[in-house]
């Protein structure tokens, strides 16, 4: 599981988690921690906990969270060396390190993925059955994001001009969706996207 950056409260928390775990060898309970951080309620121990394991640094099962090793991070790719793409030359051996989703993602913290239903986007490389990648961020024009409307979802690309928004297909065989100014306040962007992925792998957007 890949670990993202922490705030200093949830550093603080997990600090004590850790230290408390190292010295009793048990967990500490809701009331030891509530009590440890002045805490009002339960919640803020609930929601510091969903947090850390969301950042990769708990684990959890039906027994409750646990303090996530070594083992637990993201598997990445390594880098064993360089290789010319020009003239022959003598290859470079060395340990550079690893490729991860959060290399080719830095905003991975704010991703997230939805499988696509349909082939509206085919003429985008977008199918039936592939995992687009979401970030939660404002769509430029002619961008492809995902649109909540009317109780319904929707992967295109989006246009703003003075008649509305138009929500167009990559794929002829199916029609915009055009949206009046007047009901604009019904329309939820869900994410941007910036990639997708199928069993042929993982697929970045480009830079703009």
């Amino acid at each position: 599981m890949s670990r993202r950056k922490l705030t200093s409260k949830q550093h603080e928390f997990l600090t004590f988690i850790q230290d408390y775990v190292e010295d009793e060898n048990v967990w500490p309970t809701y009331r030891e921690i509530i009590d440890h951080f002045d805490y009002r309620s339960p919640n803020s121990v609930t929601q510091n906990l969903q947090a850390l394991h969301k950042k990769g640094y708990l684990t959890r099962d039906d027994d409750g969270y646990h303090l996530a090793s070594e083992e637990d991070d993201e598997v990445g790719i390594p880098v064993k060396g360089i290789i010319s793409a020009g003239q022959l030359q003598e290859a470079v051996e060395a340990d550079l390190g690893t490729i991860t989703l959060e290399s080719l993602f830095p905003n991975i913290e704010r991703m997230f993925a939805i499988r696509v239903a349909g082939q509206s986007m085919q003429g985008a490389d977008i199918n039936d059955g592939d995992y687009v990648l979401l970030i939660d961020d404002d769509i430029p024009e002619g961008g492809i994001g995902a649109i909540l409307y009317n109780g319904e979802t929707s992967l295109k690309r989006v246009f703003y001009d003075e008649n509305g928004l138009r929500l167009e297909p990559c794929n002829e065989e199916y029609q915009s969706i055009h949206i009046t100014p007047d009901v604009f306040e019904e329309v939820n962007v869900l994410g941007r996207y910036v990639g997708h992925v199928n069993r042929r792998g993982i697929y970045r957007q480009a830079a703009a």
